[in-house]
């Protein structure tokens, strides 16, 4: 059996304002349990969001967290571009860091905003990111 995708786990230092974060964007991320500082987010058949503060310091002696910069993109369909305008406007005026107004890139019409730990949130229009984007 080849390895299959099973979730992306962000390593955050607040475990509660990403909860809020990611709520706002509309998944239904729960409450974590108080005896382990791990919110797990079901988003769709076979596929995870994992919110946790502590497991890469804990497990890996040699993890440090970055400082500048970002080292990927979380893509999220939005839908057509009004919906992609719609959640950047309802994140920047959340409070959220706005780092790409909605625009037409050399792709899709995207735009991307940053969670509180500086994770870039790619919002595209993007058919190919569509969640039934590949089925019959």
């Amino acid at each position: 059996m080849s390895p299959t995708f099973a979730m992306l786990v962000l390593e955050v230092r607040d475990l509660r304002r990403s909860i809020e974060f990611y709520r706002l964007l509309g998944l239904d991320v729960p409450d974590p349990r108080p005896d382990r500082p791990v919110s797990i987010c079901r988003l769709g058949p076979g596929a995870k969001l994992v919110l946790t503060e502590q497991f890469a310091a804990r497990y890996d002696p040699d993890w440090v967290r970055p400082e500048r910069g970002y080292q990927q993109l979380v893509e999220f369909y939005a839908g057509d571009d009004a919906a992609v305008d719609a959640e950047w406007a309802r994140l920047t005026g959340a409070g959220y860091h706005g780092r790409m107004a909605p625009t037409q890139t050399a792709g899709p019409y995207a735009a991307m905003v940053d969670d509180p730990d500086g994770n870039v949130i790619l919002l595209t229009s993007d058919e190919a990111a569509r969640p039934d984007a590949g089925t019959a």
